[in-house]
């Protein structure tokens, strides 16, 4: 009897948040695998990055080296041994100079992207105004969801544009401490829309910059309302056929009810199609000819916000510079250096001194 009752006691816990956050315990690369997903779809064709490894600076990087405890190595050993790095590719003038990927995990292999999703968001929120679905970021977010009216009366004066610079003044935990705080909630419960339109406020909206995901969910829902369509096949028409990817992705969504994308933490993608958005970016929004998203938004993705800590429509300046980044809680990064036309991804399982590489490697590619 004890043993069916535990049996039935896990049963029940997985069949709530806390339940999978005990069976699962912490954030992964791979909980792909554990949520309802929406399929992001590849067309017929296909680009193709340059092959440029066997250049003089391709092979400069092939024979860079680090210290580890007094020992020099070569980058890609230190990356495999030390760094629980999955992926890592630099790619300069749209040839790839260095492409490596370790812990099992190969060119097509997808992976939960976290919070370089809210990066990816935030271009669909600019594809959805080019588009006239959205009509301003000074739109308040109860225009495309009136239920949020019923909630706090805060919500009624929360912008698009206050959700895009993490100023929305609500009282949210994001510290993934515990099954109980709001971001766990939201990572591994049901209903996000219902979560959050419970939620009160420690701020007037517009006040503060405090990086939270609920900002990024309510955008996400906010694009399904107007396109009509789940997140994941908003990205697929908008941004991953006409980019030609090379690999499908999945957009987790937060149940199979709902099916509202979790658009703050789970594009699961591959490191070499993550580089066409940082390619995407970097050209100005342009592919091809073809203006995907208005250059006038990515001018504001691109230009540091120093009033909001260089944080600016779900995108980071580096050092308040003209490089851009975005950023995952395990270490998934894009970084971009306009003036050396440089994209750096690093996909992996932890944080491990990803900044020393990305330095070291901006370093070298300015060399003559």
């Amino acid at each position: 009897m004890k043993k069916l009752a535990f049996i039935f006691l896990i049963l029940s816990l997985q069949s709530c948040h806390i339940g999978r956050m005990i069976t699962y315990y912490k954030a992964d690369i791979d909980d792909h695998k554990i949520f309802p997903y929406t399929e992001v779809n590849t067309g017929d064709q296909t680009f193709y990055f340059e092959d440029g490894r066997d250049s003089k600076l391709g092979k400069r990087l092939d024979t860079l080296t680090f210290s580890v405890n007094g020992v020099r190595k070569p980058m890609s050993t230190i990356l495999d041994a030390h760094t629980e790095t999955t992926a890592f590719l630099v790619i300069k003038n749209d040839a790839v100079l260095f492409e490596q990927y370790y812990e099992g995990y190969k060119r097509d292999s997808i992976s939960n992207i976290f919070s370089v999703s809210k990066s990816v968001t935030a271009l669909l929120v600019g594809i959805a105004i080019d588009e006239g679905l959205i009509n301003d970021v000074n739109d308040p977010i109860t225009q495309y969801i009136p239920e949020l009216k019923d909630g706090n009366p805060y919500f009624e004066q929360l912008t698009i544009e206050h959700l895009l610079n993490m100023r929305s003044g609500l009282k949210f935990d994001e510290s993934y401490s515990s099954p109980f705080d709001e971001v766990s909630r939201l990572y591994y419960g049901r209903q996000q829309l219902k979560q959050i339109a419970k939620y009160d406020f420690l701020h007037e909206p517009g006040t503060h910059h405090e990086y939270q995901s609920a900002n990024t969910t309510l955008l996400g829902i906010a694009i399904e309302r107007m396109a009509g369509m789940e997140l994941g096949k908003y990205l697929e028409k908008k941004v991953w056929i006409p980019l030609e990817m090379e690999n499908p992705a999945t957009w987790s969504v937060d149940d199979n009810k709902n099916r509202n994308a979790k658009a703050f933490c789970c594009l699961n993608t591959t490191a070499i199609d993550l580089a066409k958005i940082a390619r995407l970016v970097l050209n100005n929004g342009r592919f091809k000819g073809k203006q995907i998203v208005s250059e006038q938004w990515i001018s504001k993705i691109r230009t540091p916000n120093k009033d909001n800590d260089c944080y600016q429509y779900q995108w980071y300046s580096a050092n308040c510079s003209d490089k851009f980044m975005a950023i995952g809680i395990l270490g998934q990064n894009i970084y971009v250096d306009p003036s050396q036309d440089l994209i750096i991804i690093r996909l992996g399982k932890s944080w491990t001194s990803v900044g020393v590489y990305l330095g070291r490697i901006t370093e070298v590619v300015r060399q003559p």
